[in-house]
């Protein structure tokens, strides 16, 4: 593949900055490793492109937003949050060997963050350009979400940083997600002496699991999937509660409606059991009509390019639902997101960055 427009990105340094970045680790909702972390991506881009990064507080950790300023054209998304738990660099350090880095973040989606700065670096304007990188997208983004969508708002643009699909593909589309609680109250008894006299929560609890599963549409793209349930305290109690955890996914807004009335209207199958139901698809759908006039500019930059829609969610389902045309999956090139098998593709890292400052310039110039 080559690009109408060649400028210099420098392979070594890019590593260096992905090391630097991976080594402090950055887990969800760990304040203090966020805290680290985001002075860390502060200095990285201040390093790299001047003027100063700010750290926007939030409950959730520090975001960091950086402007070059002019009248605002193109925000650069990503986040530094990972799912990883602490102590997973000392298990898996970071480590560069056969054309592949690797280690905890290098895909999702700190690789991504690095490629960016970079492409950016070799711009000898920048105006107009934002970049926003959040603490909580891999748990929700809900102290971000406003930021988000402020800046999406004003700039008119979005480029998402997170892993490209399978095979370098850009992420023209993205189905809505969400995460549903199911919390079902009976009534304890002894198992053996009066089971009669309880409420079987995790009966009930199965009646409701099979319920949800029948939501699902597949065919259609929605897929309702229970994922994780507790029920009972011992082996000669009837369980008083019981608690049901679901993933949902959907391509339409029709269909965000239809599951969300569905769980609203869930219903007891015992009598005198009770149930709670708490959540939502709180990430819409990200149609690929959002995309296609940034990927019609990105396949002009790079014909061999392709596009996939794909089930997972991130931070541009937000951005595309509020209209404005974003693009997904500009960042590293690799696979194992969320898994010990986590790599990057280093010998695409250049050609990435300099896709990132060939849309800049694309989009500043329409």
């Amino acid at each position: 593949m080559t690009m109408h427009k060649t400028v210099d990105v420098n392979v070594d340094a890019m590593i260096e900055d992905l090391r630097t970045l991976v080594e402090i680790e950055s887990p969800s909702r760990d304040l203090d490793a966020l805290m680290a972390s985001a002075k860390a991506v502060a200095a990285v881009i201040e390093s790299r492109l001047g003027r100063q990064a700010i750290l926007v507080e939030s409950e959730a950790g520090p975001h960091v937003h950086w402007s070059a300023g002019g009248d605002p054209k193109v925000l650069i998304l990503g986040h530094h949050d990972t799912v990883f738990p602490p102590g997973t660099l000392e298990r898996r350090p970071f480590t560069v060997d056969d054309g592949h880095a690797t280690g905890p973040g290098v895909f999702d989606m700190l690789g991504g963050l690095v490629q960016a700065v970079h492409g950016l670096a070799t711009l000898d304007d920048r105006s107009g350009v934002e970049i926003l990188v959040t603490a909580d997208e891999e748990v929700g983004s809900r102290s971000s979400r406003a930021l988000i969508e402020e800046r999406a708002l004003a700039c008119g643009a979005v480029l998402v940083l997170e892993g490209a699909a399978d095979g370098g593909a850009l992420k023209t589309g993205r189905k809505g997600c969400g995460t549903f609680q199911v919390s079902v109250a009976g009534r304890a008894s002894h198992a053996g002496l009066e089971p009669a006299a309880g409420v079987n929560a995790l009966i009930e609890a199965s009646h409701q699991v099979l319920d949800i599963a029948a939501l699902g549409r597949p065919d259609i793209g929605t897929t309702v999937t229970p994922t994780v349930a507790s029920a009972g305290t011992l082996d000669n109690v009837v369980p008083a509660e019981a608690t049901v955890i679901v993933d949902v996914r959907v391509e339409t807004a029709d269909e965000k409606e239809r599951i969300e009335s569905a769980f609203a209207a869930l219903a007891p199958h015992l009598d005198e059991a009770k149930i709670v139901v708490q959540g939502a698809v709180s990430r819409p759908p990200m149609p690929e009509s959002a995309s296609a006039e940034l990927f019609a500019v990105a396949k002009q930059l790079l014909p061999d390019l392709e596009g996939k829609a794909v089930g997972g969610g991130s931070d541009g389902n937000f951005t595309a639902a509020l209209g404005v045309p974003t693009l997904d999956g500009l960042g590293a090139v690799g696979g194992g997101a969320h898994a010990d098998h986590e790599y990057l593709v280093i010998e695409v890292m250049a050609e990435r960055a300099n896709l990132v400052a060939g849309l800049v310039n694309a989009i500043r110039n329409t």
